[in-house]
């Protein structure tokens, strides 16, 4: 029997090869967290908490059902104090901060956590935030913004919270570069993942070097964000059924909605209302979350993604979001 050696060194060295290629591969992030590489992996978080007290009802209520599996608090808001207190006594609740410079509201307003003598360059004259992000663009100095978003953790710290994530109320901390890069250096200090864009937006835009930066950092993010809000009130419920069934597997995608009840208070205070009213009770609506999973769509907080960012290891999967 004649045996071509050449050629099977050769198949040994390709199959050598390929194992190594497989082996030197990083695990995605959904492995990291303990799932199967095609997992459809989900984080609903719910913006604005502590806003005002109609957005703090609304948050307890989507909490507590299940119909978010996060919320982000705003530090500077008057009614934050009622959101952790609420948070204190629910632990099971997963919490983040909600970085904030920004005061969008036309006769509800707030402004730094520092005061407006320690970060002037953030304010209005009457010691507000401004309107809008590009605003704040225009006359924020960088080391005033990190100094007034660092402070604004350590306020939710202080409080006794179990703080777990980041993110960044209206996108200030992270559509200019430079901002995000600060955002970043924070999350990396704090040792907390944060909110991120994944390379599907953040390429678009030149930015997907802010993706390699945090894993470089060791900051976790999930790998999709899915932003927008449904066309209209009518749409809430197809709307929200479409994004749910595009959830890729193999990902850990985060949606995110700004909980909140229909009362005057509410209605004084902004003007999205039904918006806020429409998904707040579409998410808590068990009939959603058999939606979700009928969509074999497995859900996390940002809780899984701190606890794999410390310890280095999945954290035990939790049965059930919501206690009611």
């Amino acid at each position: 029997m004649y045996i071509h050696l050449p050629l099977i060194i050769c198949f040994v060295i390709m199959l050598c090869l390929i194992t190594f290629a497989a082996h030197g591969q990083q695990p995605s992030l959904v492995e990291r967290l303990g799932f199967p590489p095609g997992a459809k992996v989900l984080i609903i978080n719910g913006d604005d908490f502590g806003m005002n007290h109609s957005s703090n009802e609304g948050t307890f209520m989507a909490l507590k059902s299940g119909g978010i599996t996060s919320a982000t608090l705003m530090t500077p808001c008057p009614w934050m104090l009622e959101a952790a207190e609420w948070a204190k006594k629910n632990p099971q609740a997963c919490i983040g901060v909600h970085t904030d410079l920004t005061s969008e509201w036309g006769r509800y307003k707030w402004g730094p956590v520092l005061g407006k003598t320690a970060v002037p360059s953030l304010c209005t004259p009457l010691g507000y935030f401004f309107d809008d992000v590009p605003q704040v663009y225009l006359s924020a100095k960088p080391e005033e913004v990190e100094k007034e978003v660092r402070a604004q953790i350590d306020k939710a710290l202080a409080t006794g919270l179990d703080i777990t994530h980041i993110d960044s109320h209206m996108g200030t901390m992270q559509y200019a570069p430079g901002y995000h890069e600060i955002y970043l250096k924070i999350a990396k200090d704090y040792n907390l993942p944060c909110r991120m864009a994944g390379h599907d937006l953040m390429d678009k835009f030149g930015a997907g070097y802010l993706i390699e930066m945090a894993d470089t950092m060791g900051v976790l993010h999930p790998d999709v964000l899915l932003m927008d809000d449904p066309p209209s009130i009518a749409e809430t419920e197809s709307w929200w059924k479409n994004q749910l069934s595009r959830i890729q597997p193999g990902k850990v995608t985060e949606i995110y909605i700004h909980c909140g009840r229909i009362d005057p208070e509410m209605k004084a205070t902004t003007g999205s209302m039904e918006r806020r009213a429409a998904d707040t009770d579409f998410f808590c609506d068990p009939k959603t979350r058999e939606f979700i999973k009928s969509q074999g769509i497995e859900l996390i907080s940002y809780r899984e993604l701190k606890f794999l960012q410390r310890e280095g290891k999945p954290m035990p999967r939790v049965q059930r979001y919501g206690w009611d």
